[in-house]
């Protein structure tokens, strides 16, 4: 008797990908040598819908520490505000 091993790994490969999904991702924003503080800080307020004080804070964190995790959220919510702080010359990763 053979099995159809195949088509089971398909399935769960589909499953674990749906799930992935669904998953809480974060926006992480990475600091560099050329955006000003003005700058980040205005486009995540703008972006990422932050208010001044928080744009203001995550910037400072960006600066010390080298990255900070601006947004929280689904993949699907987070792609657009990492596009549009990619287009705004700042660097953004989804993790």
């Amino acid at each position: 008797m053979k099995m159809n091993f195949e088509m089971e790994a398909e399935e769960l490969v589909e499953v674990a990908l749906e799930i992935d999904q669904d998953k809480e991702k974060g926006l992480v924003v990475y600091n560099d040598d050329y955006n000003t503080f003005d700058h980040v800080t205005s486009t995540l307020i703008k972006v990422c819908k932050h208010r001044p004080i928080q744009a203001e804070q995550c910037t400072y964190i960006i600066h010390y520490k080298g990255k900070c995790l601006v947004k929280k959220g689904s993949y699907e919510k987070l792609k657009p505000m990492r596009e549009a702080l990619t287009e705004a010359g700042i660097k953004a990763v989804i993790e």
